[in-house]
Parts: structure tokens; C-alpha cells; sequence
């Protein structure tokens, strides 16, 4: 018993030696092939974020190009020093192609995010820092991923968008200002003109608001109590709210203090007698 387990030792010693006597020298080409490849895609990697980064491109594009060259740089050394073991790698493409398959049915929304997430930034619809609108969602771009994008908002809530929802949708992109948009009733028995100088001059006295887009105050309708007075104007998106609360603030004290009269809704109503409706 204890000859044949010697034996079978033998055996199997014997053919590990025959192996790396026979392919140790192509053991060894493969291993330096392997090392060498990783070291250079790392290499290339970090080179041409470096490059990408100087040449002012956005961070999020200039890490998503670095990253796919070093991995696609990574593939075709292993490809390399499985060919200097001779081995075929037609089995293991085939293989790879069919898990790929059905881990993509799996997995078809996470997928759809990603793809999507690769359009925006090849297309690059917006950036870090711009204010945008979609899905009803307003905010600043903190992060761009492959799958999200994330959102912060003036009440500091944190916004995650799947990128699928962004894609092919109605986007609104206002760079880093929100546009505020207000309105105020004057008597018609009022200068509209004094009222427009007026609520000019009150809004460019406040410190958020934006001189460049131009601000802009007119005569908005002919209401049923009054002329309608709209003004709009541009501010910083994290300042929209309290700027547009002190905005209206402002105007409101502002045509107090010149006597202009904010009317309140009126409605006539005439009742008929009996006789007169016959």
C-alpha cells in the first residue's frame, strides 16, 4: 500500500518536473509579459489622466477614457501571455460572450444606467456645477457616475438620479444661476411706469441678484382689479429662494412707501328684482 502511494508520488513529481522542464522557459515569458503589461497600462493610465486633466477636460471624461485604455490595455496582455503558453483563448472569449449574455438580461436596468451614464459624459449635456432641471428635480451637479448623477439643492437635500432618467428627457440647464420670476398688482388708477422704475431700482439694490442677464420688469396683464407688474431676474442657484423672499419683500414695502395702491380682488355682483328681471 505504502509502495503505490510512493509510487503515485512519484509519478506525479515526475511529471511537474517534466512540465517546467518543457515550458519553463515559456512560464517565465508569460509571467514578465504579465508584469511588464500591468506596469505599463498603469503607467499609461495615470499619463493620460495627467494629459486629459492639463488639456482642461472634465475630470469625471478624463477618468472614464484613462480607466477603459489601461483595461483594454490590460486585456490584450493577458491575451498576449496566455498565447505564450500556447494556450487558445477562442474558449474563454465564447464563454465570457455567453455569461456576458445573461448576466445583461439580468442586470438590464443597472446596464441601460450605465449606457446612459456613458452618454452624458461623451456628450456632456452639463457639468459639475451646473444648475439643472429634469424629472421635475432642480439642483447643482455634485457628481456625475456611470450609473447616477447626483443632485444638491438649496435645502441641502442630496438628490440621486439613475442616469436612464436623464437621458432622452427634457433637460434644463441654467450653468450655476436659477432664474426668479415674481409679480405684483398696482391700481389702474396708478402710474405703471413709477411702478416699473420703482421695483428696477429696489431689485438691483439687493445683493444676489445678477446684473448680467439683465433683469427685467413690465407690464405682465390687465387683471380684473389691477395691471399686473412681472418681474424676473437672475440670481445664484444656492441664494433662490432667500433671494427671491427678499425680492418680494422689498418690492412690497417699496410701493407701500411711495403710496402706490396694491389692490385687493374686487367683484360686483348687482342682484334684480322680480320686476326688473321680467
Amino acid at each position: 500500500m505504502i509502495d503505490q502511494e510512493l509510487a503515485q508520488l512519484e509519478s506525479v513529481y515526475q511529471t511537474i518536473i517534466d512540465f517546467l522542464v518543457r515550458y519553463s522557459f515559456q512560464l517565465v515569458g508569460a509571467l514578465i509579459i504579465l508584469l511588464l503589461g500591468l506596469w505599463v497600462a498603469g503607467r499609461i493610465g495615470k499619463y493620460l489622466f495627467k494629459a486629459l486633466e492639463l488639456k482642461g477636460l472634465d475630470i469625471t471624461l478624463a477618468h472614464f477614457i484613462a480607466n477603459l485604455v489601461k483595461i483594454m490595455f490590460v486585456a490584450i496582455t493577458v491575451m498576449i501571455a496566455l498565447g505564450k503558453l500556447g494556450i487558445s483563448i477562442t474558449p474563454f472569449v465564447a464563454a465570457l460572450g455567453a455569461v456576458s449574455l445573461g448576466a445583461g438580461l439580468a442586470i438590464q436596468g443597472t446596464l441601460s444606467n450605465y449606457g446612459a451614464g456613458l452618454a452624458i459624459i461623451l456628450t456632456r449635456p452639463f457639468v459639475l456645477k451646473n444648475t439643472i432641471t429634469v424629472k421635475g428635480y432642480t439642483g447643482i451637479v455634485e457628481e456625475i457616475n456611470l450609473a447616477t448623477t447626483v443632485l444638491m439643492n438649496e435645502d441641502d437635500e442630496r438628490i440621486t438620479i439613475p442616469n436612464r432618467h436623464i437621458v432622452g428627457e427634457i433637460l434644463k440647464n441654467t450653468n450655476q444661476s436659477s432664474l426668479v420670476e415674481g409679480e405684483v398688482g398696482v391700481a389702474y388708477g396708478c402710474d405703471p411706469e413709477q411702478a416699473i422704475a420703482l421695483i428696477e431700482v429696489t431689485l438691483m439694490a439687493i445683493a444676489d441678484v445678477q446684473q448680467q442677464p439683465a433683469m427685467k420688469v413690465g407690464i405682465g396683464a390687465f387683471a380684473d382689479s389691477g395691471i399686473t407688474i412681472c418681474y424676473r431676474f437672475w440670481v445664484p442657484t444656492p441664494q433662490f429662494h432667500q433671494t427671491k423672499f427678499a425680492a418680494n419683500l422689498a418690492v412690497f414695502k417699496a410701493l407701500q412707501q411711495a403710496g402706490i395702491e396694491i389692490p385687493f380682488p374686487q367683484r360686483e355682483v348687482r342682484l334684480l328684482s322680480t320686476k326688473d328681471a321680467g
